[in-house]
């Protein structure tokens, strides 16, 4: 991974982008650093993804409570607080948020398998 210098973020200043699901919308605020994405990202009430991801994640939950569902059938519910953490290829999982959530979520290629 790349070196990063120390800096703040003043997230009220980075673009909003909008990305559709299968229902609702999702709001992603994004940042790029060579390998790593850092993201604050929204999901409206009633949010499905529209795709089951196969990326790894670090997913911190900030506001609300929303659902990561395996392709397995497996649901996990987290809450604000909580957060969860899976590396590329190894689950097949998509977002659901009944009534909004708003996340931090970071990944890159630290998250690849070795």
């Amino acid at each position: 991974m790349s070196n990063i210098s120390f800096h703040t973020i003043d997230w009220s200043k980075i673009e909003k982008t909008e990305h559709l699901g299968e229902t609702g919308t999702s709001f992603w605020q994004t940042l790029h650093y060579d390998k790593m994405r850092v993201r604050i990202v929204e999901y409206s009430a009633g949010y499905l993804a529209d795709h089951w991801c196969q990326k790894g994640h670090i997913v911190h939950c900030l506001e609300g409570a929303f659902e990561s569902e395996l392709e397995s059938g497996e649901i996990f519910t987290l809450n604000q607080g909580m957060t969860y953490i899976v590396s590329d290829d190894l689950s097949s999982h998509r977002s659901i948020s009944k009534d909004g959530v708003k996340l931090l979520i970071i990944d890159g290629d630290f998250l690849k398998l070795q």
